[in-house]
Order: structure tokens, then C-alpha cells, then sequence
């Protein structure tokens, strides 16, 4: 059962590295602007697959929990390979709604599953002991910007070649989810089927937001942070286009933001052993400013590379915050929390990326990052600062 456990640690790679390896990413404002979408069309697509996955995270993760985490997998690993399959027919604003429908509702199923698995599989490798700074969480989000980075490179040389190539890249690798989701073996965790053991909504909520003011602060802090830096992916193609960069280098330049992504979230954990949690968390939510404001005031290349700052900021939440989220979550309903986290960022983009969209299609990139940077300071005060004083009340010094 170990030999089937660890080999399971490497399927949920596997499956992560497929998941995140999209060649269409680094191209993907020119592609629906050549379908005729304009970039506030782009923006509401995007809202349309934040509202399909609103509507499915929360159950879809609740699904997982109560039915079985591969389960979830499997079948949001069919979706998302029929999705893309779908999008070499799609061509205008109509069916490109239908396709982002099918994305988001796979993606719901996809984004709570995995983590919980992967969290549960290292548990019972331990014997049920929790690990306070788990590497596993640490080379997962390695391995899905890693895949993003490698999967930018492809795409940004199949592009010369012609959007349609890389579409049908994109829907063949989507496939190799539903490989590997297969070979999952389900570990042993406390599963609430029987209606006395059931896990209410209203339990878990209550856990999330009255039995730890870490806790409570971290479920607000990472959909916000997530939000933070995942407007501005939409910004940055356009932004390039701005400088005068041309489409050929798009994916070296998704390629090095998804380095920047890997890297931080690889040696987050170091940093917050090195310099603390404290420090950590400030420089977390420090990064969003300099970035949105160093590529509102800068010009060229000097505002792209200040612009990594936002994803090295988003690699830092993906390892340090996640993590002290999922210590705190008992497993029998993890898959749930993070599905919640992920429910609750989708909302919020729903309603601020069309708001964005406009914004800069009728004022331009450079108010609209200064609007950005203007919220990344209340957020720091608002929300960074909060889970810096929850963190500081602990007795003894824990990670955040």
C-alpha cells in the first residue's frame, strides 16, 4: 500500500503538470481578438467561466468529499477534455461561451480533488501525522508553473505556425488528464457518506471563519491575493502588444512569468523558515503594489520585468498560504475548504474583471494598472495586515 501510495503522490503531479501544461495561455487575448472579441468581450468571457465554476465549486467539492475525490477527477477530467476538443469548432462570442461553460465546470471538479488527495496520500504515508510545512504542496505548485512555463514555449512556437495548430495541441494534451486521474488511488480518509455522518455546509463554515482567527483571515486573504495578480494576467498580452513586443515573443515571456511563479512557490517555504512568517507576508502583499505600479509608470522592458513582481507574489500564495489554510482543515471536509477559497475568488473576479475589461478598453492600460496598484495598498491594509496581527498573537511562532 506505501508503494501504491507514493507512486500516487506522482500521478497527482502528473495530473497537475497536464492540468497547467495550456500552450494556448500565452496567446490566447490574440486568439479571441482574432474571432472578433474585443477586450472587454475578453473580460466577460472570463466572467462567464468564473460564474460557471461559482455555480459548481462549493458542490463540486462537497461532491469530492462525500463520493470520492477521484471520482471528481475522472469526471471533471472528461469535461475538460471535451471542452477543448470543442474549441476547434468554436468561433464566435456564442460558442465561446458554451466552451468556457465546459472549462469552468471542469475546472470546479478539477481544483479542490487534487489538493485534498495529495494532502490525505502524504497524511497516511506518515502514519496520519500532518506535516507543518508540507514539500508536497511546495512541488506542486512547482510542477502546475512549471508545466505553464513549458506549455508557453510550445505555444508561443506553434503560434507562428497558426492559432488552429495550437488548439489542437491544447485538446490533445487535455486528454492526459483523464489518463492519469485513472491511475489515482483513493487513500484512506474520514468520509462523511451515512446521513449521521454527514458534513453540513453550515459546520464547515462555521469552522472556516469561528475556530481560528488565522484561519478565518487566511480564507479571506487567498481569494483576494489570487485576484490580485489574475487581473492583470488578462492586462499583460495587451500590455506587450502596448510596448511593441511582437507576438512571436509571447511565449518566452509567459515562459519567464511562470518561472518566476515556480520559483517562489519552490523556495517559499525557505524563505518563511530564513526570514519568518511575518516578513513573508509582508513581502506578499508588497510585491502586487510594486508590480502594478511599476508597470503603470515604467515603459519597455523596464515595466515587464518590475510587472514579475505580481507573479512572484502569486507563487508565495500559492505555497505559504495554502498550505497554512489546509494544517489548519480537518481532511474529512479539505477538499470543501479549498473548493470554498476557489468559489470565492471566482465570485469576486465575476464581479470586478468586467468592471476591468471596460476600464481598459475605454480609459487604457495605464489608469486601469494604477486603479490596480491603488487596490493592492487597501488590500494590504485591509486584509494583509489583519492576518499579520492574528499571526502575531500566536504564543509560539508558527508558520503562517
Amino acid at each position: 500500500m506505501q508503494k501504491k501510495l507514493h507512486r500516487n503522490i506522482r500521478v497527482i503531479y502528473g495530473l497537475a503538470f497536464f492540468y497547467s501544461f495550456m500552450v494556448i495561455v500565452p496567446v490566447i487575448v490574440p486568439f479571441f481578438m482574432a474571432k472578433g472579441l474585443s477586450l472587454a468581450d475578453i473580460f466577460y468571457l472570463q466572467a462567464v467561466f468564473a460564474t460557471a465554476i461559482v455555480v459548481f465549486e462549493a458542490p463540486s467539492g462537497y461532491f469530492a468529499d462525500v463520493f470520492g475525490r477521484k471520482t471528481a477527477l475522472v469526471i471533471g477530467s472528461i469535461i475538460h477534455g471535451f471542452g477543448y476538443l470543442y474549441l476547434n469548432f468554436a468561433d464566435d462570442l456564442a460558442s465561446l461561451i458554451v466552451f468556457e461553460i465546459m472549462v469552468g465546470i471542469a475546472a470546479s471538479l478539477l481544483s479542490g480533488a487534487d489538493l485534498a488527495l495529495l494532502y490525505d496520500t502524504q497524511k497516511e504515508i506518515q502514519n496520519g501525522v500532518d506535516i507543518e510545512h508540507s514539500k508536497a504542496i511546495s512541488h506542486l505548485g512547482f510542477f502546475r508553473s512549471s508545466s505553464e512555463g513549458l506549455g508557453a514555449l510550445v505555444g508561443g512556437a506553434l503560434v507562428l505556425w497558426s492559432f488552429e495548430a495550437v488548439v489542437v495541441v491544447q485538446s490533445a494534451v487535455a486528454w492526459m488528464c483523464l489518463a492519469l486521474a485513472l491511475l489515482i488511488i483513493e487513500p484512506p480518509y474520514k468520509k462523511s457518506t451515512s446521513s449521521s455522518n454527514r458534513i453540513q455546509i453550515s459546520e464547515i463554515l462555521r469552522h472556516l471563519f469561528t475556530s481560528d482567527p488565522v484561519l478565518r483571515n487566511l480564507v479571506i486573504a487567498i481569494p483576494l491575493y489570487s485576484l490580485a495578480t489574475f487581473h492583470v494576467a488578462w492586462l499583460m498580452q495587451p500590455y506587450w502588444e502596448a510596448q511593441g513586443i511582437s507576438l512571436a515573443m509571447f511565449g518566452l515571456l509567459w515562459f519567464s512569468q511562470s518561472i518566476v511563479v515556480a520559483a517562489a512557490a519552490r523556495f517559499g517555504f525557505a524563505i518563511e523558515r530564513r526570514y519568518g512568517a511575518i516578513f513573508s507576508l509582508i513581502l506578499m502583499g508588497l510585491l502586487p503594489i510594486v508590480g502594478h505600479f511599476g508597470m503603470a509608470w515604467a515603459q519597455g522592458w523596464i515595466g515587464i520585468l518590475i510587472g514579475l513582481a505580481l507573479f512572484a507574489s502569486r507563487g508565495l500564495n500559492q505555497v505559504i498560504l495554502v498550505n497554512a489554510m489546509n494544517r489548519r482543515i480537518p481532511s474529512e471536509f479539505r477538499a470543501t475548504a479549498n473548493s470554498f477559497t476557489s468559489f470565492l475568488f471566482r465570485l469576486g473576479f465575476i464581479t470586478t474583471g468586467p468592471v476591468i475589461g471596460y476600464l481598459a478598453q475605454a480609459q487604457g492600460l495605464e489608469i486601469t494598472l494604477n486603479v490596480l496598484g491603488l487596490s493592492s495598498i487597501l488590500l494590504f491594509a485591509l486584509v494583509m495586515m489583519p492576518l499579520i496581527q492574528s499571526v502575531k498573537a500566536i504564543p509560539q511562532q508558527l508558520a503562517a
